[in-house]
C-alpha cells in the first residue's frame, strides 16, 4: 500500500524520541510479522501498561512526525502485536476502494432473505471536534477499572486515523474480509460523515471514537445497515437481534463504536 515517509526508524537511535519532538516513555519498536520481520517498524510500543494521561501526551505526535496514537490492548489472551499475524504486505491501499461498494459487497454476503442494500446513512453535522472526543474516549477506556485488560499505547505512521488497521498489516477481521484496507475505507467514509478516530485495536476487536453520532432513531437504523455489513459479529454473536434493536441500543448519541469479529 502506498505509504508517507516512516519516521519510526528515527526511534532506533533516539528512543526518547526528542528529534521528533517528543517525549516519549520506554518502549521498543515492532516490524514482527506473520512472514518474518517486515523491512522497516510497524508500530512504537510503549512498554508500560498505559495511564489516561498518556494518551494527551502523544495526541501531539501527529502535528509533529505523521505518527497517529492508537491504545493496543494486550490482555486479551492473544498476547502483544508481535503474535497477532500481522500482515502488511497483504494489505491494499485503503484510498483505492469505495466505502460503499465495499458495504454493499458485505451486504450482499450477509443480509438474508436477499434484501437489497440500503444505501449509506446522512452524515451528523455537529460542531464537536473529532480529535477532542478520541481523547475523552481513551482516558475512559485507560481509567482504573476500565474494559481493557493490558492496554498499551502506540504510535503508527499512517496517513489519517482510519489507516491504522491497514497500515499495521491488522488482521482481527480474517474471518470477514482478508483485506483490511477494504475496512478502513469504510473507516474513513465514518470519519468523513461521523468524525469518528480509531482509538484501540485487539487481536479480534475495534473501537472508534464518534464526534457526531446519529442523534434520531431513523438515523441510527440507517447506518446499523452498514455497521452490520462492517462486522456482522455485531448482530449475529450478541443480544441484539435486529438491526433496530443495536440502532438504539449501541448508535443513538453514542460517543463510541465497537467491533468484534469472531
Amino acid at each position: 500500500m502506498a505509504t508517507l515517509p516512516n519516521p519510526l526508524p528515527t526511534l532506533a537511535a533516539d528512543p526518547s524520541g526528542r528529534a521528533l519532538g517528543l517525549q516519549l516513555p520506554p518502549g521498543e519498536l515492532i516490524d514482527a510479522t506473520d512472514e518474518g520481520p517486515w523491512h522497516e517498524p510497524l508500530l512504537w510500543l510503549a512498554d508500560g501498561r498505559a495511564t489516561p494521561g498518556d494518551w494527551t501526551v502523544l495526541e501531539a505526535a501527529p502535528r509533529a512526525t505523521g505518527l497517529l496514537p492508537v491504545v493496543l490492548d494486550l490482555g486479551d489472551g492473544h498476547g502483544g502485536p508481535e503474535e497477532w499475524e500481522l500482515m502488511p504486505g497483504e494489505m491494499s491501499y485503503p484510498g483505492d476502494h469505495d466505502a460503499e461498494d465495499v458495504l454493499a459487497e458485505f451486504w450482499d454476503e450477509c443480509a438474508a432473505d436477499g434484501e437489497d442494500w440500503p444505501g449509506l446513512a446522512e452524515p451528523t453535522v455537529t460542531d464537536d471536534d473529532p480529535d477532542t472526543t478520541a481523547t475523552g474516549i481513551a482516558a475512559d477506556l485507560l481509567a482504573d477499572g476500565g474494559p481493557l485488560k493490558e492496554p498499551r499505547l502506540a504510535l503508527v505512521p499512517a496517513r489519517r486515523s482510519a489507516d491504522i488497521p491497514a497500515a499495521i498489516g491488522w488482521t482481527g477481521p480474517a474471518n470477514h474480509e482478508n483485506d483490511t484496507a477494504r475496512l478502513s475505507a469504510i473507516l474513513r467514509s465514518w470519519e468523513d460523515r461521523f468524525g469518528i478516530r480509531v482509538v484501540a485495536l485487539g487481536f479480534d476487536h475495534l473501537l472508534v471514537s464518534v464526534a457526531n453520532p446519529p442523534t434520531t432513531p431513523a438515523d441510527a437504523e440507517a447506518l446499523a445497515a452498514e455497521h452490520f455489513a462492517f462486522c456482522p459479529d455485531n448482530i449475529w454473536q450478541s443480544s441484539n437481534t435486529t438491526l433496530q434493536t443495536y440502532a438504539e441500543r449501541q448508535l443513538l448519541n453514542q460517543p463510541a463504536w465497537h467491533f468484534w469479529w469472531d
